[in-house]
């Protein structure tokens, strides 16, 4: 009987002795482990000097400023608005949620719960702001303010009203150039554009639902930011941020805490038509760039170089040898533009435009479009591993000959070629010789593109379709299958090809990877 106890009073103090060990050598392993390189240096014995004081006070840039502040009425005739109202109209789940406009059916501002104020009998009204530029009558606004209005009045801080003449407006940079008949009138300065950066305070003045000189203020979310819903507006980079912006508040300024202007308020992302914390605004610098043009010849001209662009991959900045993905990729140049003359071809990467960096495809749309025709500009462009530097005199943008960003439509694929067919090579692709008839039918010159009859599991994954015309491989150009066949040759497995697809209107690189020889 004796035996048993002292078996079980044994085990407890075998574990004490045992936890009497670990904790001996935990001092030991936490010395160890003090020893070795931090992860991160440690924290501060003193607290940093803060890099933000305090929040702004805007009452006196408001009281200085917003006197130059107006409110505008644009109306439309009954006439002209059955008109609108009977041409066809797109759902609301078929507008894109990006960058809504700031008006509700019709050009008529809606109030919560889509309600919008009861509109005058003779027709419809839309309502916005604008700020004049000038002590004698000119005033800034957005160009879907006053678009269709037979008649748009002014109204200022004193309360006086003004019929307005539309000097112009343009639709490409949304902006328009109004003039009233008056004199001595307050007036915003604007700002250095290149100043804006993101973090910086802003305060925007204007009209959201028809309430006057209403006062919101945030911070600069980001610059130059594109539209990719609007392709009219990819000479416009934006300026973001999460300032309150509602309906009425387009055309007013968008300011900087010296009460210059750095803006327009324009557009708004949201999917439920009011304010969701992004905004956006264009740029005072593009803005007064088309000022000045309605004012002197009515008609805004921007410059262009006469290619398609699109955005490079990572995978593609590897296949064409570049260190990042920084750049637009030239898919498309126009037949006797600039960029043809200059000796630019598909294959191409602009890094640069008068040593201006090129981060981002649609950072060269603007960085041209608001050039002036005629102008000589230095491009930074990457090929054949190294970069080269190139001169070209840009001419006039047009409607019949607008080149930007690549989408890769759908319209017109290849269809039937009846030409003979390959396949055998790295990317499993099954192509097409291009008869005359098709050659014909899709544009295609002599010798030029053979179509996708097959393209594989791999090309397949990567967007390639049937019907696809392959124009090159990299920038070796291809007539046939047996010539996409040998271009294809050298690729080993897993490594990144570039193919140059036209798939209807659109060409478009496309960046493959090889796997192993088709079955």
């Amino acid at each position: 009987m004796s035996s048993t106890p002292g078996r079980l009073r044994s085990r407890p103090l075998q574990s004490l002795a045992l936890v009497g060990a670990i904790i001996a050598a935990l001092p030991v392993a936490c010395t160890a482990q003090q020893s070795a390189t931090p992860i991160a240096p440690p924290p501060a014995a003193t607290p940093s000097a803060p890099l933000v004081a305090g929040l702004p006070d805007f009452t006196n840039l408001v009281q200085r400023v917003g006197p130059a502040v107006v409110n505008i009425s644009a109306e439309v005739t009954p006439k002209r608005e059955r008109t609108a109202r009977n041409a066809p109209q797109l759902d609301e789940d078929q507008i894109p949620e990006f960058f809504r406009r700031f008006f509700g059916p019709d050009g008529v501002p809606g109030g919560p719960g889509g309600q919008g104020p009861r509109q005058p009998r003779g027709g419809a009204r839309s309502i916005g702001s604008g700020f004049l530029i000038s002590q004698d009558g000119y005033v800034l606004t957005n160009h879907h303010v006053v678009d269709g209005a037979d008649t748009v009045t002014v109204k200022l801080t004193d309360r006086r009203e003004f019929k307005a003449k539309v000097i112009g407006s343009d639709e490409q940079s949304d902006v328009a150039l109004l003039k009233i008949d008056a004199k001595a009138l307050p007036f915003l300065r604007t700002a250095n554009a290149s100043l804006t950066k993101a973090g910086q305070w802003v305060v925007a003045i204007g009209s959201p639902f028809g309430l006057d000189h209403s006062v919101t203020a945030g911070i600069v979310s980001a610059v130059g930011r594109s539209n990719p819903y609007a392709p009219d507006q990819r000479y416009v980079p934006f300026i973001q941020t999460d300032v309150a912006i509602n309906q009425g508040n387009s055309g007013g300024p968008l300011l900087n805490t010296s009460g210059e202007v750095v803006g327009i308020n324009s557009q708004i992302f949201s999917n439920s038509g009011g304010y969701m914390g992004v905004s956006f605004a264009i740029p005072i610098d593009v803005a007064m760039n088309s000022a000045e043009q309605l004012r002197s010849k009515g008609k805004v001209s921007r410059g262009q170089l006469g290619v398609v662009v699109q955005q490079l991959t990572s995978e593609g900045a590897r296949s064409l040898g570049l260190p990042d993905s920084n750049g637009a990729l030239i898919s498309q140049v126009l037949d006797g533009g600039p960029a043809s003359k200059a000796g630019i071809v598909p294959g191409d990467v602009i890094r640069s435009v008068n040593g201006t960096a090129v981060h981002e495809s649609s950072d060269l749309p603007p960085l041209i479009g608001n050039m002036a025709p005629g102008s000589k500009v230095k491009l930074g462009v990457f090929r054949d591993g190294k970069t080269v530097e190139l001169n070209v005199a840009i001419n006039e943008l047009n409607a019949d000959s607008v080149a930007g960003l690549s989408d890769g439509g759908d319209s017109d694929r290849g269809g039937d070629s009846a030409g003979p067919t390959a396949k055998g090579n790295t990317l499993g692709i099954v192509a097409q010789d291009v008869d005359p008839a098709a050659r014909q039918r899709l544009g295609l010159k002599p010798g030029e593109g053979v179509v996708v009859r097959d393209p594989g599991a791999a090309a397949g994954d990567a967007g390639v379709r049937s019907g696809d015309v392959i124009l090159s491989v990299g920038r070796t150009p291809v007539g046939s299958a047996a010539a996409l066949n040998r271009a294809l040759a050298g690729a080993q497995s897993g490594q990144t090809v570039m193919l140059l697809v036209r798939r209807g209107a659109q060409t478009t690189f496309i960046a493959v990877q090889a796997g192993g020889e088709a079955k």
